[in-house]
């Protein structure tokens, strides 16, 4: 029997726009497939949690809730070292990210990631400029590539920190990290932040009107020995950013793979991540997101319901996600035979 878990991050209207983009939904595939799955269950986090609920999801999957509980990120920061093939110390790690902090009028707001460009040649410059304040700190620092680097902080292990996505568009205030030794990383963050400010990388990014890499970003800690036990998916597609640290648990990891790539390969136990809406709502572009959200009924929803309708794939489950809810849903070939329940995006309502 196969079965694949469909992770659709953002895929969830917020309900104060669930009213206007719904109707401008054109997904008669993905409609159908709600309107005939079944509920599993519908959850509501707070929303001042420190991970977004597609990352709380992730955690419970792959065995690291135990720092979810005391509203701190999810503890992924030793299997992401595994993941780049670093092998890491004794001792509790955290994941580092350069950024770029936006200068609103009163207060400072995390942008997303995913719109940084920086090259490998200005990560490893910006890291060299940094690696030796945190020698100074005794704090170990090792690069993984330009967008994520990893710290040792063993008197932080108690730091509760939120991931990039959690924090992303907001005053960073409220999400900076809390708890023992955050006077401490305040006070290194403002060092390094000081070098940057003049650095030439910075110099030349701003002659090329890119945005400033001014900060970084703490988050993820947990005692090197941590490891993810062992996960019941045998098949790992697409997935995406530090989520590919997830992949070495499962039998196979595959990335790149189309709807007829998976359908071929007919997961036993898979787990599909789509992240195509995470940008968009992020950024709060909702003609975007409708634009993607109709490319993913043609690219995947479409294919994956006739292979369901057909017996090449037994059951789908859809997980799906604001920036505070999770809804899942399942699906199996006797579903789409339902066909008095007509196409209906309503169950997505709040």
């Amino acid at each position: 029997m196969s079965h694949l878990d469909i992770l659709l991050p953002f895929s969830l209207p917020p309900p104060e726009m669930a009213a206007d983009l719904l109707p401008a939904l054109q997904t008669p595939a993905f409609s159908t497939l709600i309107a005939r799955a079944k509920p599993r269950r519908r959850e509501t986090l707070d929303a001042f949690s420190r991970a977004l609920p597609h990352e709380t999801w992730l955690a419970r999957q792959f065995g690291l809730e135990d720092r979810l509980h005391a509203n701190s990120s999810p503890a992924v920061t030793p299997a992401m070292m595994q993941a780049f093939g670093l092998t890491p110390d004794a001792g509790v790690w955290f994941m580092l990210h350069p950024v770029h902090l936006h200068i609103a009028r009163d207060h400072l707001v995390l942008t997303n990631q995913r719109q940084l460009i920086i090259s490998e040649q200005e990560s490893r410059d910006l890291f060299d400029a940094a690696k030796p304040l945190f020698d100074e700190a005794g704090k170990a620092l090792l690069y993984g590539d330009a967008h994520t680097w990893f710290v040792r902080a063993d008197a932080w292990n108690a730091l509760r920190t939120a991931t990039p996505d959690a924090a992303s568009g907001h005053n960073i205030d409220i999400w900076m990290p809390q708890g023992a030794g955050e006077r401490d990383w305040r006070k290194l963050q403002n060092e390094v932040q000081m070098h940057w400010h003049a650095h030439r990388v910075n110099d030349e990014r701003e002659s090329r009107n890119l945005k400033p890499v001014n900060s970084v970003w703490l988050w993820g800690g947990a005692p090197a020995t941590m490891a993810a036990p062992p996960t019941s998916y045998k098949e790992a597609i697409n997935l995406p950013g530090w989520v590919k640290a997830f992949g070495q648990f499962a039998t196979r990891t595959v990335q790149d793979f189309t709807a007829a790539d998976v359908i071929a390969l007919q997961p036993e136990r898979g787990l599909l991540v789509i992240d195509a809406l995470i940008e968009p709502a992020l950024g709060g572009d909702w003609s975007a997101w409708l634009e993607r959200f109709h490319a993913l009924e043609t690219a995947w929803f479409e294919p994956l319901s006739a292979a369901l309708k057909a017996g090449k794939i037994d059951q789908l489950s859809l997980i799906m996600t604001h920036s505070t809810d999770l809804s899942e849903m399942i699906a199996g070939k006797q579903s789409l035979r339902k066909f008095w329940i007509k196409p209906s995006l309503a169950k997505l309502a709040p």
